[in-house]
C-alpha cells in the first residue's frame, strides 16, 4: 500500500465511518481505474459494490454464530437416499424456503435418529444464507429461558425479541415434559407468531401424545390447531440412520479384524502321519 497524506485521511475516514471494504479495496480499485480509464462514477459504483458485499458476508456470518446452532449442517450433506419417504418428497418444496417467506409452519415428527435435527439445522442455514434472521433452540432450553425471564422480570423484552426472528427451530420437543408453567409460556410464546412468522419443530411424539407434555387437553389442542394450521407437517418415521450408521461400522469393523485382514496366515490344522497311524495301529 503507498502511504500518502490523502491515503492516510482516507484509512483514518473509512475506518470512522466503519466502511471496512472501501478502506481495503480504494487503492487495487483506483489501480485499476487508472488503466482502465474507469470514470469517477464507475470508480465510486465499484467502491459501494465491494462495500456492500462485505457488509453482505459480515452479516452472514453473524446470522450463522447469533443463530445458536449446535453444529453445522447443510441440507446439501444430507443423503436423500436415507430420508423417510415423506420427507423426500417435501424437501424441494422446504428448501426453496417459501415457509419462511410466507410465515408457516414447520413439523418434522418421527422416531429418533431418522434426521429430523439435521433438516432443521439445514434449513437454518439456508435460511441464514439468504438473509433471515434464525434461531435454534432445544424446547427444554427454550422453556428454561422463559421462566428465568418472568422470575427477573424480563418476560416482556424476551418476548419482543422472540416475535422478531424469522425463523424459531424449536429442537427436542417432546423428550423432556414440563411443568404447568413452563407449558403456558411455550404456547404464549409460539402462539404470538402463528400466521406470522414461521416455526420449525422436531418432535418424537405424534400430536395425540402432546398432552403427556402439557397435561392440559384444552392447551394441548388449541396449541396444536395454531401450530398445524397451514403448515407442513412432515412424517419422519422411519429406520434409525445412527442405527444403519452403526450396523456399518460393526460390519466393517469386522472384516478389518480378521486373519486374512490382518495379514496373518489362518492357522492350518494339523494332520498326524501315516507312519505315526501304523505305529499305533501296531502298538
Amino acid at each position: 500500500m503507498i502511504h500518502t497524506p490523502i491515503t492516510a485521511q482516507i484509512l483514518e475516514l473509512t475506518t470512522t465511518l466503519k466502511l471496512p471494504g472501501i478502506r481495503a479495496t480504494f487503492q487495487e480499485v483506483l489501480s485499476t481505474a487508472a488503466t482502465q480509464e474507469m470514470g469517477y462514477d464507475a470508480y465510486l459504483l465499484t467502491l459501494l459494490q465491494h462495500e456492500a458485499q462485505v457488509r453482505r458476508e459480515n452479516r452472514t456470518r453473524a446470522r450463522l454464530r447469533l443463530a445458536g446452532f449446535p453444529y453445522k449442517k447443510y441440507v446439501e450433506d444430507l443423503d436423500r437416499r436415507a430420508l423417510p419417504d415423506d420427507a423426500r418428497k417435501k424437501l424441494p418444496i422446504l428448501t426453496t424456503l417459501e415457509f419462511v417467506r410466507a410465515g408457516q409452519n414447520v413439523i418434522l415428527a418421527g422416531n429418533p435418529g431418522t434426521g429430523k435435527t439435521h433438516l432443521a439445522i439445514g434449513l437454518g442455514m439456508a435460511a441464514c444464507l439468504a438473509d433471515y434472521k434464525v434461531l435454534f433452540t432445544t424446547v427444554p432450553t427454550l422453556i428454561t429461558q422463559l421462566l428465568e425471564s418472568r422470575s427477573t422480570q424480563t418476560l416482556h423484552a424476551c418476548r419482543k425479541k422472540f416475535e422478531k426472528y424469522d425463523l424459531v427451530i424449536c429442537d427436542e420437543f417432546g423428550y423432556i415434559s414440563f411443568d404447568k408453567a413452563g407449558a403456558e409460556l411455550l404456547f404464549t410464546h409460539l402462539s404470538l407468531r402463528a400466521g406470522r412468522k414461521a416455526t420449525l419443530i422436531t418432535t418424537n411424539l405424534a400430536f395425540d401424545r402432546w398432552q403427556e407434555l402439557f397435561g392440559d387437553p384444552v392447551l394441548t389442542a388449541a396449541l396444536v390447531d395454531r401450530l398445524t394450521h397451514k403448515a407442513y407437517c412432515v412424517n419422519m418415521t422411519g429406520e434409525s440412520y445412527r442405527y444403519k450408521e452403526t450396523e456399518a461400522w460393526l460390519r466393517a469393523d469386522a472384516a478389518v479384524n480378521t486373519p486374512r485382514a490382518r495379514g496373518e496366515q489362518p492357522e492350518t490344522p494339523k494332520h498326524t502321519s501315516s507312519s505315526s497311524s501304523q505305529r499305533g495301529d501296531s502298538e
